[in-house]
């Protein structure tokens, strides 16, 4: 038997706090302070159903303060036949409707697949050499004859660890391989790896909102102009706010993961941040952040400067009406004196 475990993960307005699930052992060496390099998920609700008469395990998960995991796994007796395609795409529905259910947003969102194989003799590169095609095929999810280069590529970002294991990430998927069937560190890393790519396209989308305030503001006219200091300044703290969090967060897990070393754990991580392309999430975030902050300077500087007009307006008006009431006040003196 064979396994494949999908999950989604996605953004809910609010992530109740469940039990803390346990971390993975690590069957692999690992340093002591593993555990504590791995952000914490809290198991929100299990359930069995049934899909295409076999049983499925759904859980849903959950990342403080506003991220859900939903996995499903199912059992298969060959993970290489016909139809796994179809039956990965019923399972992460399964996934996703169980999500929407403890409110998961449609969008964003990500979605995986693992597909596990155990139990076989020898090593696994006999099984990569016999069914590489159909493996970077499911990686795919492309029901093709894939080119040879293509197949090559695919099949390149790979982990050989022991004699019997191996691990083949891809964008949508992964492979992994382990005589013994011990899964869970890697998919509790594969998890965090998209976890991590959510958390970029969240606040991706987010700075893409504030740009666009900003260029609404540029551009709004008539006297509203002179009051809009206060909300350039108060949009400013949140920009301010967003990149200190944003920072923190990304390169403390950064820091995190390093820490555990050449260790297992770290060289897959860094397997899957290459092919995650995080690196140009990453320097995308931050261009953006500096684009916004220089925006948010040129705008407050330009309504400094109109605020400053303003009140020069004001003080030469105020002038004039002095002048206009010592010149009364001459007139009726004048008046009075020669009546």
């Amino acid at each position: 038997m064979h396994k494949i475990t999908s999950f989604i993960i996605a953004e809910t307005v609010k992530a109740k706090r469940g039990k803390e699930a346990p971390v993975a052992a690590p069957v692999k060496s690992a340093p002591h302070y593993f555990e504590k390099t791995v952000p914490s998920q809290f198991i929100l609700k299990q359930e069995t159903a049934t899909l295409d008469s076999a049983s499925i395990e759904l859980v849903a998960k959950t990342y403080p303060p506003d991220i859900i995991l939903v996995e499903g796994t199912i059992e298969v007796p060959d993970v290489f036949a016909e139809g796994t395609l179809e039956l990965k795409d019923k399972l992460l529905a399964a996934c996703y409707e169980f999500a929407k259910k403890n409110g998961a947003k449609e969008e964003p969102a990500e979605e995986y697949t693992v597909y596990q194989v155990y139990g076989y003799p020898g090593d696994p590169e006999a099984i990569l050499k016999e069914s590489g095609k159909k493996m970077a095929g499911l990686l795919k999810s492309e029901k093709l004859e894939l080119d040879e280069n293509e197949v090559k590529y695919t099949l390149s970002f790979q982990l050989k660890y022991a004699k019997d294991d191996l691990a083949i990430v891809d964008w949508d998927g992964a492979f992994l391989f382990d005589r013994e069937g011990e899964f869970g560190e890697t998919i509790e890393l594969l998890e965090l790896a998209n976890f991590q790519l959510l958390r970029y396209r969240i606040l991706d989308h987010d700075l893409d909102d504030r740009l666009q305030k900003i260029s609404k503001l540029t551009q709004q006219e008539g006297s509203s102009r002179w009051f809009r200091t206060k909300e350039v300044a108060q949009a400013f703290k949140e920009v301010i706010k967003v990149r200190s969090q944003s920072i923190s967060e990304f390169e403390a897990l950064d820091r995190d993961i390093k820490l555990i070393g050449d260790w297992y754990s770290a060289r897959l991580y860094e397997l899957m941040f290459k092919k995650f392309r995080m690196d140009a999430w990453s320097l995308t975030i931050k261009e953006k952040l500096e684009s916004l902050e220089d925006s948010y300077d040129i705008v407050s500087e330009n309504l400094g400067m109109s605020r400053m007009q303003l009140l020069e307006f004001i003080q030469i008006g105020a002038f004039f009406i002095l002048q206009i009431g010592w010149f009364a006040l001459i007139i009726l003196e004048f008046f009075y004196f020669t009546r």
